[in-house]
């Protein structure tokens, strides 16, 4: 079986470790909701977390992931962590699943066309 790849040619592709930590930090509901959330508006770590059933330091374990994978960005304003969702990294995270997208809708388009084929 051969696995098509999408060609990497734009310096805004993301790199197959950017590409795992973004799944992965999608992969929870709570970070997605965080990100959701703080792409409404900036907020604070302490405020993320008042809206969970879960500890503060489980609240920050999750905005960590979230960073890591650049998809929020976090700044210190006096002694309180702001939280932002970081959009152009969230561009790049939906141009790669676009570019997947696309590769499916290629390959069906072949299909539909090798089956509309007529039988000699």
């Amino acid at each position: 079986m051969v696995v098509e790849k999408a060609p990497r040619t734009e310096p805004s592709e993301l790199s197959d470790d950017e590409i795992d930590r973004v799944f992965h930090a999608l992969a929870a509901a709570t970070r997605r909701d965080i990100l959701r959330r703080t792409i409404e508006r900036e907020q604070s770590v302490s405020t993320l977390a008042s809206g969970y059933e879960m500890s503060f330091a489980a609240v920050q374990k999750h905005v960590g992931v979230l960073e890591a994978a650049g998809l929020i960005v976090k700044r210190a304003e006096g002694r309180e962590r702001l939280v932002r969702a970081d959009p152009a990294m969230i561009a790049r995270a939906r141009g790669l699943l676009a570019r997947y997208e696309d590769l499916w809708r290629a390959r069906i388009d072949r299909l539909d066309a090798l089956l509309a084929e007529p039988e000699d």
